[in-house]
């Protein structure tokens, strides 16, 4: 059978450029990776074991290809020095690890960080896949072109609605958690022919070099957690990360990620310098109008004009709610949405929250405090609860019962 992952571009833009910054300012940095489940699934994924370590195998033999070099060092942003380091790249089957315990499924990527991090959403698309060839196919495609036409349909109305002073723009982000690789060049490609004034661009690096269109991403969080880990004082973790960014990319790649220790605390640090180098902020999670609001509130603050801003919303979004949050915001900021699961995977079938987040850097713990309690993420409460103190951040509301019942099983 033909391996899940068959080129190392068929991957998120933000692993590479965050893979750049990293390779350049902190090569030296020791990694831990650790797959999570965050919902309940259909059958144990522990079930799923010997076909994940077949497909690990299989991209630990793959290597960047000529064309694919090219491609990359045909992006503005992309650093000559950087390209060379590809053409040599081979991920280390050594540091990466998959076992099951009981119906647990667990995958961990520990070593060299600028070894283990391009992992992540190979692995996520490996799972995703296997889990869903379990069910009826052809019963999902049939369901999820019929879908597909209902958004498609969607975009098309767009154009006869009360005109917004800046324009809907859609991008796909749904490579991790997406249906199969088939699939999702099946969707991007009806969105970039079909609906080419709305959809702007695909985080799928390979797709946008098949299909001739924008590669969209900046930073996710394993990012901006590193610098927890980096030497420098807890409390400038964000400040050290921005400004790096700043020097690695010199005005490219300009949306900030807000919610590694949640929005409050990272518009503390977003100060003048920061608003005005940076093009917008990312959303990914908590109330995304009250996000918004609180981004326009702080450019506002700071005497920046929000029309020359860019809010990008990428929260477990879909087409309606990406509509709404226009209509919210578009007549007074530019508006970005980035949708995933429900673009890629909107087949009529329950899908499951997997995640591969940084647990360690340099043998240290750092975490996630996301805005919504049920996405945050550490292995060592007692760091948690420092990194809480050192940004004032309250303990979350205590889980209803269900929910702690699933902590309890390891679903978050």
């Amino acid at each position: 059978m033909t391996p899940i992952i068959t080129s190392l571009l068929d991957t998120d833009l933000y692993k590479f450029t965050m893979w750049q910054a990293m390779l350049h300012r902190h090569p030296q940095t020791e990694a831990e990776y650790e797959f999570v489940c965050r919902t309940p699934t259909a059958f144990p994924l522990a079930e799923l074991l010997p076909e994940v370590n077949r497909e690990l195998d299989a991209l630990c033999s793959l290597r960047f290809a000529s064309d694919e070099l090219a491609y990359l060092a045909g992006l503005r942003f992309m650093k000559s020095d950087f390209i060379d380091f590809l053409r040599i790249f081979q991920f280390q089957r050594a540091f990466i690890s998959a076992w099951a315990e009981g119906d647990r499924l667990h995958i961990v990527a520990r070593g060299p960080q600028v070894h283990v991090m391009g992992f992540e959403i190979y692995v996520l698309a490996i799972v995703n896949e296997l889990y869903f060839r379990r069910f009826d196919a052809d019963a999902a495609i049939v369901e999820g072109r019929k879908r597909l036409a209902h958004k498609l349909d969607q975009l098309k109305h767009l154009a006869v609605e009360a005109k917004l002073h800046n324009p809907f723009e859609l991008f796909d982000f749904g490579v991790r958690r997406r249906f199969s690789g088939p699939w999702q060049r099946e969707v991007v490609q009806a969105f970039a022919t079909e609906t080419a004034q709305w959809f702007k661009g695909t985080s799928n690096v390979l797709l946008a070099r098949d299909l001739n269109i924008v590669p969209i991403g900046t930073m996710a969080h394993e990012y901006m957690q590193s610098y927890q880990a980096l030497g420098v004082r807890l409390r400038d973790f964000q400040i050290a990360a921005l400004e790096d960014w700043v020097q690695e990319y010199r005005g490219d790649l300009g949306i900030a990620l807000t919610d590694t220790v949640g929005m409050n605390a990272f518009l503390a640090d977003f100060d003048m310098y920061f608003a005005k180098l940076f093009d917008g902020l990312r959303h990914d999670s908590g109330d995304p109008f009250e996000w918004g609001e609180k981004a326009l509130a702080h450019y506002a603050k700071l005497r920046i004009d929000p029309q020359n801003k860019r809010l990008v919303f990428s929260d477990g979004l879909d087409l309606d709610m990406a509509l709404a949050l226009y209509h919210r915001f578009a007549d007074r900021i530019q508006c970005g949405f980035g949708i995933g699961t429900r673009l890629t995977n909107d087949m009529g079938l329950t899908t499951i929250n997997i995640v591969m987040k940084l647990t360690h850097a340099n043998g240290q713990p750092v975490a996630k405090i996301s805005d919504s309690p049920g996405k945050t993420l550490c292995t060592d409460e007692t760091y948690l609860a420092y990194l809480r103190q050192v940004f004032s951040i309250a303990d979350p509301v205590p889980l209803p019962a269900v929910a702690l019942k699933l902590a309890a099983s390891g679903v978050f």
